[in-house]
């Protein structure tokens, strides 16, 4: 699947979670590296809801941290093809349902200069 969505600032939880060893652990061993503490967020269009949500619950990759933090599904994801990553998808979150959380290694508002409002890609 392949869609174009808006970046937009989160809430900036994600820093924190991401920077727990359990969580960056599992990430390097499953997805291969360790991610930057903070996601790219990204609204997308409500026509994609339904199969991202198909996606999401059938989705079989899940880090289950240590008592007190929320569990985490992942699906592998490439950014504007040229950034590999993933899509998080937290028990726990605060975001609509049209929001994605991107990670990947890098700081990608730097690496590809975003800023809110830029469109960009994502292809899982």
């Amino acid at each position: 699947m392949k869609i174009n969505g808006e970046v937009t600032t989160g809430l900036g939880k994600a820093a924190y979670f991401l920077s727990q060893e359990f969580y960056t652990n599992e990430f390097k061993k499953n997805c291969g590296f360790i991610p930057y503490p903070g996601t790219l967020n990204v609204i997308v269009s409500e026509e994609y809801l339904d199969e991202i949500n198909e996606i999401k619950n059938n989705c079989e990759n899940l880090i289950k941290p240590d008592e007190g933090f929320g569990a985490v599904k992942y699906i592998d994801a490439k950014l504007n093809e040229v950034i590999d990553g993933a899509i998080v998808f937290p028990a726990k979150t605060t975001h609509e349902e049209n929001y994605l959380e991107f990670i990947a290694e890098h700081k990608l508002r730097d690496e590809l200069n975003l800023e809110d409002g830029d469109i960009i890609t994502l292809e899982f």
